[in-house]
């Protein structure tokens, strides 16, 4: 991230993270992703921010209420993303958002279309491997 204003708020809410103050965290992360400085981000500067907090390898089984606000925050600028640039990737970060926010059904609509298009481009690639593992997930 080279923006340092980005990167002064992602710093704020890891040590959030950190001192375990996982509601405040949360919440932290809402106001970045709901504010209208995110949106002039670039794509990859966006990305990069929600990846911190979406990225699971698996869903907890408990799932706290600003831990799903937190992904909800998350939606709308990913579907931004996915209106502009339609990228495989997007998708998968989409789709967990779903599942943390109880869509299993979009959520599985949104893996199967990050993997067909991320197949096209690379079927060897991680993020292929990680897409079919989701889309077996759900």
């Amino acid at each position: 991230m080279a923006n340092e204003a980005l990167v002064a708020s992602v710093k704020q809410v890891l040590a959030l993270f950190r001192e375990k103050k996982e509601a405040e965290g949360y919440a932290a992360y809402k106001r970045l992703f709901e504010s209208p400085e995110f949106s002039t981000y670039t794509p990859q500067e966006q990305r990069q921010a929600m990846k911190l907090m979406i990225t699971l390898k698996v869903i907890p089984s408990s799932l706290s209420p600003h831990l799903v606000e937190g992904y909800r925050s998350a939606m709308k600028p990913l579907k931004a993303l996915i209106a502009a640039h339609d990228d495989p990737g997007d998708y998968e970060l989409y789709g967990i958002c779903q599942v943390v926010t109880g869509d299993e059904k979009g959520a599985a609509d949104s893996f199967r279309k990050g993997l067909t298009m991320e197949r096209e481009r690379n079927p060897q690639s991680d993020l292929c491997g990680s897409l079919m593992k989701w889309v077996a997930a759900v």
